[in-house]
């Protein structure tokens, strides 16, 4: 849908031809990594948001762009040092670019495509973003270290759950719409609303990502079932399983998560279907859809509203 508007679908292509610029370098390793990035792909969802939240309350700058491709970079680099974390093998269907090219170097290409990040925000000049950008790439990190503080942690609760989610996850949707406003002249009020739509929409889309590792296809998701489960993370399915089930399946997925044994993962399937827990989650993912929604709703009827409607629903019905 958003890519049938073609102010949106020019401003993102070339916010597509601005990445690959960006991620040239005189270190022949950098830029093969960079690219091998980009070539997998992805869905670009971040970067459409930006356009898009600009696009409500304005026209699109050239400043969009830049913008546009500084929250992909932050997206990519967190993606190559999160694989590296979390011993990752595959992502969109490919090997990850640490199985590729090895951790080192994709920890350090990801140093050096969050530092072309704040070099394009530097661009952009405006304090207000770069503030906003600094706190949440810190907010991000936190949110990492505390997901691998709770991996293994079967006592974990719901309202933890939602606190890694939104810190890791969600902070940069919101950031994105939240810079795009603003670069469109809006008023902190309409710029605040745009974001918390961001963030509703950002919890929606990763309560719908824990749910797809125990009902997805591998194949179309181009990752494999059970990763979260060999990682220890106390995603929604399995906390509302453990709460539901009966004692011993519980004890079962309490098991599964502290010794982060994927080798249950057949039976922790069955016990989360059993339980409801993957309808249970997805029910939530709906209340955080209706939330992005609304906080919309005063926007300006037209195309860029359908569009920001439109994905917050396609954020739970997807497949991948």
């Amino acid at each position: 849908m958003p890519l049938s508007i073609p102010v949106i679908a020019n401003a993102f292509e070339d916010v597509n031809t601005l990445i690959v610029e960006q991620l040239r370098s005189d270190v022949g390793l950098v830029e093969d990594i960079g690219q091998y990035i980009v070539a997998g792909g992805g869905k670009r969802m971040r970067p459409l948001l930006a356009l898009l939240s600009g696009a409500a309350l304005g026209d699109i700058s050239q400043q969009h762009k830049h913008f546009a491709a500084i929250i992909e970079f932050l997206h990519t680099a967190t993606l190559l040092h999160d694989d590296v974390v979390d011993v990752s093998s595959l992502r969109r269907g490919r090997p990850t670019a640490n199985a590729a090219y090895g951790n080192a170097s994709s920890v350090l290409v990801g140093d050096f495509i969050y530092s072309r990040a704040f070099q394009l925000l530097v661009d952009i000049g405006d304090m207000r973003i770069l503030k906003d950008i600094a706190d949440t790439t810190n907010r991000i990190a936190e949110g990492e270290v505390l997901q691998l503080v709770r991996a293994g942690d079967a006592d974990t609760t719901e309202t933890q759950y939602y606190e890694v989610i939104q810190a890791k996850t969600a902070v940069l949707f919101g950031a994105a719409c939240y810079g795009g406003a603003l670069l469109s002249g809006a008023s902190e009020y309409k710029a605040e609303e745009l974001r918390e739509y961001g963030i509703s929409l950002g919890i929606a889309f990763q309560i719908v990502d824990d749910i797809l590792d125990y009902q997805g296809d591998p194949a179309t998701m181009g990752k494999n079932l059970g990763d979260d489960l060999a990682e220890g993370k106390p995603t929604l399915p399995l906390i509302h399983a453990i709460q539901t089930a009966k004692t011993q399946d519980a004890d079962l997925i309490r098991t599964a998560i502290t010794k982060k044994d994927k080798s249950l993962l057949s039976d922790v399937v069955r016990i989360i279907h059993a339980s409801g827990s993957l309808a249970y989650s997805r029910e939530r993912a709906l209340e955080f859809q209706h939330k992005a929604e609304q906080a919309i709703s005063e926007l300006p009827a037209g195309q860029i509203k359908e569009a920001l409607t439109a994905l917050a629903q396609q954020a739970i019905s997807r497949i991948h």
